[in-house]
């Protein structure tokens, strides 16, 4: 064990509306990042297949043909997608952290944005599904729960992650800060190039990254997504071509940027330093030293939301999304 370590940031375009060919891609990037010598390498919200740009289009019937194709791409944690990123996490002894579509497996109608851990053991680690989707995100994504919101003790340090506007609502990361959170992964869908009236959120992505750094006293390897007018298939131009243009960072425990990526495909690396997280952590742990638990507490349910049917005959068998159960 060593208190040095790489991190990634892998900012580039999936292949819209295509799971099998964007998997090839991530396989590609990650091996590259390990090539780089990083222990941990991070994509960008909802990456696989695709953040679903058109939500917040107006609604017409392509709309609902996008949405049914993007249901068809998204993944199940058991599909062959999942095991392909898994395999490469091993073949190329990386940690990885990628934002996915998770179809859910009871129903197989609604998805949620899923920031999904892998180990370079090849097994998945964590799935943690976002909270509340983020306005428009409303019509495509499911609510999620906190069975995933916990942090993961790896031979490096200990590693959390959250998705874009969690990093807003500011008690899913005490939650993390106060399991002890070193190395953060925090996934974005990327700056919009074209700001608009009132669309704000994107622009506030190093601020709330940079203040996660801060109050946690971890590493924040901010992942931006990558989406322009030449990625968006013809088929789908008619739903809007605002793009999204990375802006991808990675942030020390003081709140300060110490990498930056530019507006193209780039593999961002910083080195870290599980010794500067404890000189910040002993300034201040807002779970710890800096707290007041006699007068604060937080309680969290960490029960998975799944769907149950049961039937009214005694003799049948009660249906749970987890047949394990």
């Amino acid at each position: 064990m060593t208190d040095k370590f790489k991190m990634a940031a892998i900012q580039a375009a999936p292949v819209l509306f295509d799971k099998r060919a964007s998997t090839d891609k991530a396989i590609t990037l990650i091996a590259e990042a390990s090539k780089r010598g990083a222990e941990i390498a991070v994509f960008g919200e909802c990456w696989l297949p695709s953040y679903p740009f058109w939500v917040d289009g107006p609604v017409v019937d392509l709309t609902w043909e996008a949405s049914a194709v993007f249901l068809e791409n998204s993944v199940c944690l058991d599909g062959p997608e999942v095991s392909a990123l898994c395999a490469a996490a091993k073949d190329y002894e990386i940690d990885i952290t990628i934002g996915v579509a998770e179809k859910d497996p009871f129903t197989q109608g609604t998805a949620y944005c899923t920031a999904l851990t892998i180990g370079r053991e090849g097994k998945v680690l964590n799935r943690h599904r976002k909270l509340k989707p983020t306005h428009a995100e409303r019509i495509i994504w499911g609510d999620g729960d906190a069975s995933g919101l916990r942090v993961i003790d790896r031979d490096y340090g200990r590693t959390s992650a959250l998705n874009c506007w969690e990093h807003q609502m500011m008690l899913p990361g005490y939650a993390l800060a106060a399991q002890g959170t070193q190395i953060h992964s925090a996934l974005w869908p990327g700056w919009e190039k074209t700001p608009r009236e009132g669309e704000y959120c994107w622009a506030r992505q190093h601020l709330l990254s940079r203040a996660f750094a801060s109050q946690s006293a971890s590493y924040v390897i901010c992942a931006a997504g990558l989406r322009l007018k030449e990625h968006i298939p013809d088929r789908w131009k008619p739903l809007g071509e605002w793009e999204h243009s990375g802006g991808s960072a990675i942030i020390d425990p003081r709140g300060e940027i110490i990498a930056q990526a530019g507006e193209g495909e780039e593999i961002l690396i910083a080195e870290g330093s599980l010794e500067i997280v404890r000189a910040a952590k002993s300034a201040c742990d807002i779970a710890g030293h800096y707290s007041r638990p006699d007068i604060f507490d937080i309680r969290i349910n960490i029960a998975e939301t799944k769907p149950r049917v049961e039937f009214n005959n005694p003799a049948d068998a009660t249906l749970y999304a987890d047949e394990e159960e």
